[in-house]
């Protein structure tokens, strides 16, 4: 339909992207049925020092002073809130921990594939979504109850509302695709996290999650240091388009 041009790369170099995909959907769902909606959305924000993590590691990439002090407000701000969670649970934190590293990895891949490959996330969806919804078709026994969907009296409604939520999951993935390969893992996460506040106020107001004074006090921390990490990053940019322009103002000499 002419909206973009396959790119034929061998398929098996997706298979890695598309288990960690699988991953990130399987244990982020855990994640959620055995925490409240304030805990599963605190533990992502792990995902930033761990992507952090992982780039130094395994790509030698280099992040300032700054931007690692940014992360110190973050990760105290989120295990404040897994302390004093009412609602703590020894199984919903292992999920939620495996869940940020395997969330971190599968945001890293997206940027190394897209770059590694000269991909747009149109192409790089192209075979990383049906390989992932194969692999899924397989876990989805092993962890779903499928003969209660299957004999379920579904309305117009419930497919209606499983047909958005299918859409609405279509469009997170390329939006994410297309920041991640613009931008970077890491600013990507920073960005992910302006739905913070409104999955707390929906926690609160919809499913009357109640938040201790500890909790709220651990959110703050976590959503200064994001503010302080943007401040950073803005301040970078700026310096770096700064040297970019005084370098093509200057004369060139013939020796």
């Amino acid at each position: 339909m002419d909206v973009f041009c396959v790119k034929n790369i061998d398929i098996r170099e997706m298979l890695f992207i598309a288990t960690t995909f699988c991953g990130f959907v399987v244990l982020t769902n855990l994640s959620l049925a055995h925490n409240t909606v304030g805990t599963y959305q605190v533990a992502k924000m792990l995902t930033t020092p761990c992507i952090i993590l992982m780039q130094i590691l395994f790509y030698k990439k280099h992040f300032s002073i700054l931007v690692k002090l940014t992360l110190i407000p973050i990760i105290i701000g989120v295990i404040m809130n897994f302390y004093y969670d009412i609602q703590f649970n020894v199984i919903g934190t292992v999920y939620a921990t495996l869940g940020v590293f395997v969330t971190s990895l599968y945001q890293v891949l997206i940027n190394r594939k897209q770059k590694e490959f000269q991909m747009d996330p149109m192409q790089l969806l192209y075979y990383q979504a049906p390989l992932s919804a194969i692999m899924l078709l397989v876990v989805v026994p092993l962890l779903e109850p499928v003969e209660q969907t299957l004999s379920y009296n579904w309305t117009f409604w419930d497919i209606f509302m499983v047909v958005l939520s299918g859409v609405v999951a279509f469009f997170v993935n390329l939006t994410s695709y297309w920041i991640i390969g613009q931008t970077s893992p890491l600013t990507y996460n920073m960005v992910g996290h302006s739905k913070f506040c409104l999955l707390l106020l929906g926690g609160a107001i919809v499913f009357h999650e109640t938040l201790a004074m500890n909790q709220v006090i651990g959110i703050t921390l976590t959503l200064t240091g994001i503010i302080l990490y943007a401040h950073v990053k803005m301040k970078d940019n700026q310096n770096v388009t700064s040297e970019l322009a005084v370098e093509e103002r200057k004369p060139l000499y013939k020796v």
